[in-house]
């Protein structure tokens, strides 16, 4: 049975832990791996946030710059423009936190005021020194994720000595560099970053393995929705990954998912929802302890 986490903040209340929670995913850019330009448009992005609140997301997180192999990164005007609006369309219609998925504390701090209440840092606060500040003074969750190097450099050659060792002394580093900026411990997520800097036999380790970081005492987000690992072990030519949204691509999402849950996963992000929550509903109930 996994450990279980309270995060509490203002009027805000998330347990970690007795069941899995869902992070639906809405990328507001034009160029991300799976559904880049799909949601740019304002009144889709809209109506996607509403559709994954419906079919059961605990958190919506919505970002605006795209993290995807290979990407470039984007000025901090383009991001506010694509974000901001989405969020104070959504914040007030909807119960469940939104979470913005940044880098820059420019973007934050702006998310926040339009009615975040949680930010996803992919850099673990590495990318923009004010990031930790900027949580800690809002008083909102921060997740860190693990990444080597950024998303222009961290497919070139990904290479470990010892995966968990180094990834679990990132996150610690992580975690206390959050906590230095005010953040404090039980408002922390940690996320070894499924697909950043990773080979496909890194990322199934990780999914394997997801209890070999219990010992960071923190919640733990693996997010393998439609990933490239997913694509080439589903292809037959693993040199050419299957689409994003091939059909095989969402069932295979769905095993990770439930492989990562029967892990140890406290959270999943995933771009399909609905079918996210099923499997989680099974694997949850596998979790649960037989009576005597």
């Amino acid at each position: 049975m996994r450990k279980i986490y309270h995060i509490e903040w203002a009027d805000r209340r998330l347990e970690l832990g007795r069941r899995t929670c869902i992070m639906g995913i809405v990328n507001v850019t034009p160029d991300s791996f799976s559904d880049g330009g799909r949601f740019l448009n304002h009144e889709a992005a809209v109506a996607q946030g509403i559709r994954l609140a419906a079919e059961g997301a605990d958190i919506l997180d919505i970002g605006g710059e795209s993290t995807r192999p290979f990407s470039d990164p984007v000025s901090t005007e383009t991001e506010l423009s694509r974000v901001i609006p989405v969020i104070e369309a959504l914040a007030p219609q909807l119960s469940i936190p939104i979470s913005v998925d940044t880098m820059k504390a420019a973007v934050a701090r702006e998310a926040i005021a339009a009615g975040a209440a949680m930010v996803n840092d992919i850099s673990a606060l590495r990318h923009d020194p004010q990031m930790g500040d900027t949580v800690a003074r809002a008083g909102v969750p921060l997740i860190l994720m693990h990444m080597l190097g950024t998303p222009k450099t961290m497919q070139q050659a990904p290479h470990y000595d010892d995966l968990f060792g180094e990834i679990s002394a990132f996150l610690a580093t992580a975690m206390d560099r959050a906590r230095s900026a005010g953040v404090p411990a039980n408002r922390l997520i940690i996320d070894p970053g499924i697909g950043f800097g990773k080979t496909v036999s890194h990322n199934l380790d990780l999914i394997r393995g997801v209890k070999r970081l219990a010992a960071l005492d923190a919640p733990v987000l693996i997010g393998p929705s439609r990933k490239a690992f997913i694509r080439r072990l589903l292809s037959d030519d693993p040199e050419t990954p299957l689409s994003p949204d091939d059909p095989a691509v969402a069932h295979g999402t769905l095993a990770a998912a439930t492989a990562a849950i029967l892990s140890g996963a406290h959270l999943i992000r995933v771009h399909e929802v609905a079918s996210a929550r099923a499997a989680a509903r099974i694997a949850d109930a596998l979790l649960v302890q037989p009576q005597a």
